[in-house]
């Protein structure tokens, strides 16, 4: 049996000023359409929160403050064109100002395959679905908690 590559993933919780979650829906060969958030790999020698700040422009162009770290995650999966994979990810807080523009000028070819939309996700919004059209499943309790804290936390 090999054993699992390990990966490291800096994800981004990004949050505008009405509580909106801003995720995007990916579709690959592993599996059904899903919304996940923004985010990916570390570069070699890279810092999770370098590859927040750096993953933060190249997948939606804006240009904000990380936050705080909210949450880890240890988790075996695949993601496009990958064999099946231990990834290590810290979701950072952004918030966003106001539900700005996305620019996809910074997408790797892979995003540009893989990624289906955007949308900003009201908690009500995200509550009324299915927990496993995202991914990971408990994104909804995060921004909920995100919003008991204040949206000044």
């Amino acid at each position: 049996m090999t054993a699992l590559s390990l990966r490291r993933s800096a994800r981004l919780i990004i949050v505008d000023e009405d509580g909106r979650l801003l995720l995007f829906q990916y579709h690959d060969e592993h599996q059904a359409p899903f919304w996940a958030t923004a985010g990916g790999e570390l570069l070699p020698g890279e810092s999770y929160l370098d590859a927040a700040r750096r993953e933060l422009e190249e997948e939606t162009g804006l240009a904000l403050e990380i936050g705080r770290l909210l949450k880890t995650r240890d988790a075996v999966y695949a993601v496009a064109r990958s064999s099946p994979a231990r990834w290590l990810e810290q979701y950072f807080l952004v918030r966003c100002p106001a539900p700005a523009a996305i620019r996809r000028d910074g997408w790797t070819e892979e995003e540009q395959s893989t990624i289906q939309a955007w949308k900003w996700w009201r908690l009500e919004d995200m509550q009324a679905q299915s927990p496993d059209i995202f991914k990971p499943d408990w994104l909804a309790d995060l921004l909920e908690s995100i919003h008991s804290e204040g949206m000044d936390a």
